[in-house]
């Protein structure tokens, strides 16, 4: 069986980095979204193992210091990690696995593997980043700012990914992501 790939995006919040990670497990079933684990507060929508796996400050902290993750940061006040036993399982099965991370934890992922494919997705202004955190309605005044202040750092991290893809367009961007996907699964 052959050993399964690793392809990360990363992006500013409100780039739609989730959007076109949803849409590529959509169009690619051999991809398998990779569950990240965070202490942040569940949102309404989302489910325990499917969209995170949910864990305390405690519980987080107790697998860090056990060497449980790959890669782990803390981004406003909340943790966030990718759990190596669960990578590690999925790409011995051959499953190709999709994350969705911050910019630090993709190159921590490419430090450990370095055959993973890092394709970061750039909004088109950091106008327009601003705007599409207002029009999602799922954050307040604070929380979008505390975002944006984080933007120039993740845009000038977003340099080092072996690819980068402009958000002007979401079906456009979109295309371009899975042309991307496409090159790498095949070779």
């Amino acid at each position: 069986m052959a050993r399964g790939k690793l392809i990360v995006i990363s992006a500013p919040s409100g780039a739609g980095k989730t959007t076109i990670a949803q849409t590529l497990l959509a169009s690619h079933p051999s991809m398998k979204f990779s569950v990240s684990a965070t202490t942040r507060p569940r949102r309404e929508y989302e489910a325990d193992g499917r969209d995170y796996y949910f864990l305390s400050k405690d519980e987080f902290r107790r697998r860090v210091d056990a060497g449980k993750f790959v890669e782990w940061e803390e981004i406003y006040g909340n943790y966030y990690g990718t759990l190596k036993a669960e990578l590690d399982r999925c790409l011995a099965e051959g499953t190709h696995l999709l994350f969705d991370i911050d910019v630090k934890g993709a190159l921590s992922i490419k430090r450990h593997y370095p055959e993973a494919l890092l394709i970061f997705i750039r909004p088109p202004s950091i106008e327009m980043l601003l705007d599409r955190l207002k029009g999602r309605k799922t954050e307040d005044a604070a929380t979008i700012a505390r975002r944006m202040e984080r933007a120039p750092m993740e845009m000038e991290t977003g340099m080092k990914f072996d690819h980068q893809v402009v958000n002007d367009d979401l079906g456009r961007a979109i295309a371009e992501v899975d042309r991307i996907v496409q090159a790498y699964l095949t070779n």
